[in-house]
């Protein structure tokens, strides 16, 4: 993976900047071998990365089948966490933020989107930093924002994006959450929604904790409720939320990946044609000047003959 980093990096150099002449035969002959090279290098570049657009346009499309098969379970989560009556709070004293990332790039934004939206909030002056602690799904995550942040890190979950999610991994997040001893007055998850194929927006999920759920006016109107039984409730509606957020950025990444290696494959062939046209006339410009050397040497033999 990081050759086609490295590949990608060289597909965003300025193709103009290949245009320069040389005037000598030896000069023009080591350039003509450079182009050679560098033709050779981005043509398998290209290949990669229109391999890597077709792959990223298969995980997309079972991406969004999945999505519409989880909307159900977020969309009724987050209509209980709606309809609850609960005062807002402006300046909640212990808040977790959760980062819905995931373990690979080339995606465009789709990650640095979610990092810059945490980092905002953490450089916030407002902020109460001490109180705030950062739950990292993703190595994207977890690598961008403990870099400037590592003592607001909770946790740190991986393998996100490798394999397709499933309702189990959502759980074990949500179980974690719930017993890393960390009483949170409120939390929210930090994710990209996704909008089509080529559009997304980086969104907020607000979540509840037990004790402001048990404590609002919609539920404290019944009083037969077991504490018991509104804390696994509350843990499934976790779950659920983390799931649906959790399949929205994976397809908004798979469809940001998509939108990336379409565009670095169109780069590759423009540069490719613009490499070709200067080797072209490279090539034209050497066989010129040894045409004129042979001339000017036969000429200069005639003349002492």
């Amino acid at each position: 993976m990081s050759f086609v980093v490295k590949a990608v990096g060289i597909l965003q150099q300025p193709a103009s900047g290949v245009l320069l002449w040389n005037n000598t035969s030896v000069r023009n002959m080591a350039t003509l071998k450079d182009i050679s090279r560098r033709l050779k290098s981005v043509k398998s570049i290209q290949k990669i990365t229109k391999s890597m657009k077709m792959v990223s346009a298969a995980k997309f499309a079972k991406a969004e089948r999945e999505l519409r098969a989880a909307r159900p379970y977020g969309l009724s989560a987050k209509s209980f966490y709606d309809h609850l009556e609960i005062e807002k709070n402006e300046n909640p004293q212990k808040q977790v933020l959760i980062a819905a990332t995931s373990d690979r790039g080339l995606c465009g934004a789709a990650n640095s989107s979610i990092i810059k939206n945490i980092r905002t909030q953490l450089n916030d002056e407002k902020q109460n930093l001490e109180g705030t602690k950062v739950i990292a799904i993703g190595d994207k995550s977890r690598a961008g924002i403990a870099r400037t942040h590592s003592s607001n890190m909770l946790l740190s979950i991986n393998e996100i994006g490798k394999r397709s999610l499933v309702f189990g991994d959502a759980s074990a997040i949500a179980q974690q959450l719930i017993s890393s001893g960390f009483e949170f007055d409120s939390a929210e998850i930090v994710y990209n929604q996704f909008k089509s194929a080529i559009a997304y927006t980086t969104s907020r999920q607000k979540i509840l904790s037990n004790e402001t759920i048990a404590n609002s006016k919609s539920i404290q109107v019944y009083d037969s409720i077991d504490a018991e039984v509104l804390r696994s409730f509350q843990e499934y509606n976790l779950a659920s939320v983390l799931y649906y957020t959790m399949k929205e950025n994976a397809t908004s990444e798979q469809s940001s990946r998509m939108t990336a290696m379409d565009n670095a494959t169109k780069n590759a062939g423009d540069l490719i044609n613009k490499l070709t046209t200067y080797y072209n006339r490279t090539r034209q410009a050497v066989i010129t000047t040894e045409l004129i050397e042979i001339i000017s040497g036969a000429a200069a033999l005639e003349q002492k003959q």
